[in-house]
C-alpha cells in the first residue's frame, strides 16, 4: 500500500520534490494557497529567466550562507543535473555570456512551468488549489483555511520566504510555526535595493541611470556587474551579491560603507598614468580617455573638492574606490528573496522537523541565503530532489 505525502506550497522546491518522488511508493498531493502553481517562479523570469549558473560545483557551493548549508543537496543534484533533467522534460537550455543558464531562446517562463506541470500530471501527482496552511490539529493532521483537515503519512512544507506577497510568498506561516514551538527568525530582505542619500541635483539628473561594468566592494568581497541609481539608492546584481553582509552590518551599526570601482579593468596606477599623461583637461580626459559615463563624472565632481578633482593621484584612487554610505534597505516585499525564516536548528540533516516526526521543510522558508544568478532556483531544486531521494530510500542514511 502506498504512503500518502502532502506537499504544502507550489514553488520550485515542491515541484522538484514531487518530480523525483517514486510514485510507486507514494500518493503525492501538492497543496497551493493560490489558484495556480509557481507564481514566484514566473515572477523570477521577468528580468531574464536564469534557471541556474554554469560555474563549477565547488564554486557554486561557495555562494551560499551559511557555508556548507547546501553541500549535500548540491552534490546530489547539481547544476548540470538540473540542465539534463530540464532537457528531458522538453526545456533545452544554454549558457549566456554571464555564464548564467537560461531556457533556449524563445521559451517563455510559463512554458517551463507548464512542462514541469505536465510531467507531474503524467506521473499522477494531484493538485489542490486555494488551500492556505493555518496550522496543525494533532500530529500529522494539518489544517487549511475553511476548516479543511488533511492527514497524511508524511507532510513536507515548502512555504517560501517573505517577499513578493502577491505570489503567495508572504511568510504568513512564521507565527504558526513559532506557536508550535518551532524555532524561527524574522525575515530580512535579500537581493534588494539599498538606500543612499543622494544629493537632490544628482538624483534629478540621473535617476534610473545605470552604472555599467563596475564593481562593488564590501568587507574584502568584490562583485562585478551593474547597478542602477534609484530614488531609494542603488539596486542591481553587483550590490545584490553583498546583501547578507550589508544587512548584517546595517543591523549592527545602522549604516554601511561600500566602495564602487568605476573602472575595475584598470588599476589606480594605470588610471593615474592616463590622467597624468593626458593633454586634455580633467573632465575631457575622464570622458574620452578613461571612458567614464556622465553619471560617474558627475559623482566625482559632486563629492570631491575642486582640489581633489584636479589631483591625478586622488582622482585615480576615487575612481577605483569611490565611497558610498548605505543607510537602509528596500521593504521586505520589494526584495527578490529573503533570508531568515525557519532556523536550521529546527530540522535535522534530512530536513525533518526536530519536534515533528515525518514532517519536513525545504526551500526558501529555511534560513539560508544566496545571490541572484540562478543560485536561488538551483538551491530549491536541489533540496527538493535530495529530500525525494531520502524518502525514496535511494540515499543510505
Amino acid at each position: 500500500m502506498k504512503q500518502s505525502i502532502s506537499i504544502i506550497g507550489g514553488g520550485t522546491a515542491s515541484l522538484m520534490l514531487a518530480a523525483f518522488l517514486d510514485s510507486r511508493i507514494f500518493d503525492i498531493t501538492i497543496y497551493e494557497q493560490k489558484s495556480s502553481l509557481g507564481r514566484k517562479f514566473l515572477v523570477a523570469g521577468d528580468g531574464g529567466f536564469n534557471l541556474t549558473h554554469s560555474e563549477t560545483i565547488e564554486h557554486f557551493k561557495q555562494r551560499y550562507y551559511p557555508n556548507g548549508v547546501l553541500d549535500k543537496a548540491l552534490d546530489e543534484f547539481n547544476n548540470e543535473d538540473f540542465r539534463a533533467w530540464l532537457d528531458q522534460v522538453g526545456i533545452p537550455t544554454f549558457v549566456g555570456s554571464s555564464k548564467r543558464v537560461f531556457p533556449k531562446r524563445g521559451i517563455k517562463p510559463i512554458e517551463v512551468l507548464k512542462a514541469i506541470e505536465t510531467y507531474l500530471v503524467n506521473k499522477g501527482v494531484r493538485f489542490e488549489f486555494n488551500k492556505r496552511f493555518v496550522g496543525w490539529k494533532v500530529n500529522k493532521t494539518i489544517l487549511f483555511d475553511d476548516n479543511v483537515e488533511v492527514t497524511s503519512d508524511i507532510n513536507v512544507f515548502a512555504l517560501g520566504g517573505g517577499s513578493w506577497k502577491v505570489t503567495g510568498s508572504d511568510g504568513h506561516w512564521l507565527s504558526t510555526f513559532s506557536q508550535a514551538g518551532i524555532p524561527i527568525s524574522p525575515f530580512v530582505a535579500s537581493n534588494c535595493a539599498f538606500a543612499v542619500d543622494w544629493p537632490a541635483d544628482l538624483l534629478a539628473n540621473f535617476v534610473g541611470t545605470p552604472f555599467k561594468n563596475i564593481a562593488i566592494c564590501h568587507e574584502g568581497s568584490i562583485q562585478t556587474g551593474e547597478v542602477v541609481m534609484t530614488n531609494l539608492g542603488l539596486e542591481g546584481n553587483a550590490i545584490y551579491a553583498h546583501s547578507h553582509s550589508i544587512q548584517t552590518q546595517l543591523k549592527q551599526k545602522g549604516q554601511v560603507l561600500i566602495h564602487m570601482d568605476f573602472k575595475p579593468m584598470f588599476s589606480p596606477s594605470q588610471l593615474f598614468d592616463k590622467l597624468n599623461k593626458s593633454k586634455y583637461n580633467t573632465t575631457k580626459t575622464l570622458k574620452d580617455i578613461i571612458k567614464l559615463s556622465p553619471l560617474q563624472i558627475a559623482m566625482l565632481r559632486t563629492f570631491l573638492t575642486k582640489e581633489d578633482y584636479l589631483d591625478s593621484e586622488v582622482l585615480a584612487s576615487k575612481i577605483s574606490r569611490f565611497p558610498i554610505t548605505i543607510g537602509g534597505s528596500a521593504p521586505l516585499d520589494e526584495a527578490i528573496s529573503t533570508s531568515g525564516g525557519l532556523r536550521l536548528d529546527a530540522i535535522d540533516n534530512n530536513y525533518q522537523l526536530i519536534n515533528k516526526a515525518q514532517q519536513y521543510c525545504i526551500g526558501e522558508m529555511l534560513a539560508w541565503d544566496a545571490p541572484t544568478g540562478g543560485y536561488l532556483i538551483q538551491a530549491c531544486a536541489s533540496m527538493g530532489v535530495h529530500l525525494a531521494r531520502i524518502l525514496n530510500g535511494d540515499i543510505e542514511l
